[in-house]
């Protein structure tokens, strides 16, 4: 059997506040497979944030062992890691994050330019993925041009255009209407059939209950691990 794509083992996470010690994360252990649609769910200050954290590379465990893509994290410099995030994790955010001087095509190229990949066969990615959202006639707009759920598609073209392992959603539908956002949870579902593994960190029980798998998390610590 493959190694999993997101593997877990008693991570601890402990940030210090002044005097005061704050544990985000009290031991979870947990493996993701390569092709999985999961949501790890949990209210403001369960430690969701930080698992989330964990595996996009954007922090570090206190204790544990934390491998995405079968490198371990904690033993990775600062620019093995910024590389392990380009090529392997492709990010979607609740607030879109696009740049707001730049058409919907650069900001989907963006990426691609850290990887050093040439601007013709930038352009060429950028478009297809827009293509594959739906996007292709908006690609000379700018972000202010477009609504909530179009710029969500564009940040969804962006996280999937490297071609990446996990696509890694942080409250993708919070900013979205109701109809929308079963859209966009559609389209991700599209997405993972293609076999990219797909994690979304939420709040939102609906968005919990409509993934395969679902991780719940409260105080820092895995209170139900389930699959539909």
């Amino acid at each position: 059997m493959s190694e999993p794509v997101i593997y877990m083992e008693d991570v601890r996470k402990i940030y210090s506040m002044g005097e005061q010690e704050v544990h985000a994360l009290r031991g979870i252990s947990f493996s993701v497979e390569q092709g999985e649609f999961m949501s790890i769910m949990g209210p403001s200050g369960s430690g969701k944030s930080t698992c989330m954290n964990m595996i996009g590379c954007l922090d570090r465990p206190t204790s544990g062992i934390v491998k995405i893509d079968g490198k371990e994290t904690a033993k990775m410099s600062e620019k093995e890691l910024a590389v392990l995030r380009n090529k392997t994790i492709g990010f979607v955010f609740q607030q879109y994050h696009l740049l707001p001087t730049m058409t919907v095509l650069e900001n989907v190229m963006i990426p691609l330019r850290y990887q050093g990949i040439e601007k013709p066969l930038r352009r060429d990615m950028a478009l297809s993925a827009l293509e594959k959202v739906g996007l292709s006639e908006r690609i000379n707009h700018l972000p202010n041009e477009l609504s909530g759920g179009q710029k969500q598609r564009v940040a969804i073209a962006r996280a999937t255009v490297t071609k990446p392992n996990i696509i890694l959603a942080d409250e993708p539908t919070g900013a979205l209407d109701s109809s929308t956002g079963r859209a966009v949870l559609e389209l991700f579902g599209e997405i993972n059939a293609t076999g990219t593994t797909i994690v979304i960190v939420t709040h939102d029980p609906g968005i919990g209950s409509s993934t395969r798998r679902c991780i719940r998390i409260l105080d820092g610590m895995i209170q139900e691990d389930t699959y539909a």
